[in-house]
């Protein structure tokens, strides 16, 4: 039987007699993801000296994961500095010449951001056939339009009516439908075509948003995410550099990597277990016997703390926020992770020999023509490729090779991710077969995936407010523990941060980046007189 030790600090250290005579306050972060690095780092330039981060893998980084295949860095999670006026990521990139190898290309100003502003997407159908550039704009313009409706809901205090369901997707494909079907100047075919479009804008958006369909997403809170000004751009050299920028001004013995937390012990409720331990233990520091915070580590390890930052995904605290704190989370904050979502986004790449495509194809949109009228996007087990919105082509070929990124959401990448590499790559190729018409497209030669929603420690990709819950949610997700109007003890025993935590920009990496700077202002704030 494994046995338990609980940390505890050595009494030769002048500052571990007790945050009264102005000890350094102990202070855990779980997760070395952007947030988690974000809030340390923030911490240790203060002055804060007892910082510890708890990874439970064996990398930092959390969903910025890059992986080099050859001479070409891909992305299996972020992708995307989303907007440069003000937003830290940017800065951090630009600062230290992350950016100087981005070309105009990777540069995009779009709403839904390609590998490359050059070139067409190509929207082609099951039957073998491209839609007609013109017709695909005329869809384009009028989704647009709609989709500025959805954002207007939020940002002008439109009453949201009945038949919507609260739900941007049911808005989205009443308003569109009632459109198509009302246009005096198209055929009754091209008014097939752009109604079988509506659900295939509708996949790529559920990617966008990590949802499963955009029928969870709630249409009165979705203009509260807010775009920062300015283009979107591509890491050539990998997001992951800016994960070791945020790390490399913390010292390595700060993170422990492979040290997954069991559960937080907060306000002073430590175990009878826990307790026997501390009594025949006489390497722990009176003092730590009656802390205010313990971290349980899976290892057995108890270690004390004065206050925690918790990083870990809304996934995770969805699967296991009623045994990862003692107390149990207040009702109130279990009701905001319950309430807001968060799903699974995916990518395939597919690396080619040569490429099939033409080269002005930026990206291959599947129209499934039997759609037109479909209200789910819900599909058998047998039939999950049918969720896959789109192929995205990387740019430039000269950096990447021939290699498509497909995108796939909701439970059908769930499915997708149980599959073996054969599997997928064989399905994909023979979509893509069927949608170009031409049988004689290769399989590839390799194949990498990412599998957020199956991975343990993230159980998804991002946030998104679900239908139900609201912007006020992200707020109590935010707060801190205990209550402060509630307690007389330690405030900020048990703080929270991460992309699902920042009401405003929840989903970015730059949600992640200020929330962890926002919960290491608040402690920097209470500690002031400390740290001078």
């Amino acid at each position: 039987m494994q046995s338990c030790e609980i940390s505890g600090d050595s009494t030769d250290d002048p500052l571990s007699s007790g945050l009264r005579r102005k000890r350094q306050p102990r202070i855990v972060v779980i997760g070395a993801g952007l947030a988690g690095l974000s809030a340390a780092k923030a911490l240790l330039e203060s002055g804060f000296t007892d910082v510890t981060i708890l990874e439970a893998t064996d990398r930092i980084g959390g969903r910025v994961q890059s992986v080099k295949l050859g001479h070409a860095t891909f992305e299996l999670g972020a992708t995307w500095i989303h907007g440069s006026h003000g937003n830290p990521v940017y800065h951090l990139a630009e600062d230290n010449g992350l950016l100087e190898e981005t070309t105009d290309g990777e540069r995009s100003v779009g709403r839904i951001s390609l590998y490359s502003k050059n070139g067409v997407a190509y929207h082609l159908t099951n039957n073998g056939q491209r839609i007609p550039k013109d017709v695909v704009e005329e869809f384009s313009d009028l989704y647009n339009e709609v989709y500025n409706l959805t954002q207007e809901f939020f940002q002008r205090g439109k009453p949201v009516n009945a038949e919507s369901q609260n739900s941007v997707g049911v808005f989205t494909r009443d308003v569109v439908r009632k459109r198509v079907k009302a246009d005096p100047d198209d055929t009754e075919a091209v008014k097939r075509l752009k109604l079988a479009m509506i659900q295939q804008y509708l996949k790529v958006e559920s990617c966008e948003s990590s949802s499963h369909s955009m029928d969870e997403v709630s249409l009165s809170e979705f203009g509260e995410w807010t775009e920062i000004p300015g283009a979107h751009h591509i890491i050539p050299c990998g997001f992951i550099k800016i994960v070791e920028i945020l790390a490399r001004s913390i010292p390595e013995s700060v993170i422990q990597l492979r040290k997954p937390v069991k559960c937080i012990h907060w306000n002073q409720s430590v175990s009878k277990e826990i307790e026997r331990v501390a009594d025949h233990n006489s390497d722990l520091p009176e003092e730590d016997k009656g802390s205010d915070v313990f971290v349980e580590c899976e290892d057995c390890e108890f270690i004390p703390a004065d206050h925690v930052i918790v990083t870990v995904s809304l996934g995770v605290l969805k699967k296991r926020h009623e045994s990862l704190f003692h107390p149990r989370l207040p009702e109130e904050k279990v009701m905001a992770i319950e309430k807001l979502g968060i799903n699974t986004t995916d990518k395939i790449f597919l690396e080619f020999e040569e490429p099939f495509w033409s080269s002005e194809c930026n990206s291959i949109q599947f129209v499934w023509e039997d759609e037109a009228e479909s209200e789910s996007l819900t599909y058998p087990e047998d039939m999950w490729y049918k969720k896959i919105c789109s192929f995205d082509v990387l740019y430039p070929p000269e950096r990447y090779g021939h290699v498509l990124s497909g995108w796939i959401c909701g439970e059908e990448a769930l499915i997708m991710e149980k599959c073996d590499d054969e599997t997928v790559a064989e399905t994909c190729t023979e979509m893509l077969r069927k949608f170009t018409g031409n049988p004689n497209i290769p399989k590839p030669r390799r194949i990498l995936r990412s599998s957020w929603g199956s991975n343990p420690n993230f159980r998804g990709s991002y946030s998104y407010t679900q239908v139900g819950s609201s912007g006020a949610d992200v707020e109590k997700l935010a707060k801190p523990l205990p209550y402060a109007e509630s307690s007389k003890t330690t405030p900020m025993q048990v703080m929270f941060s991460g992309e699902a935590t920042h009401r405003k920009y929840y989903s970015t990496t730059h949600g992640a980046v200020l929330s962890g700077q926002r919960e290491a202002a608040h402690l920097i704030e209470m500690y002031q007189d400390l740290l001078q």
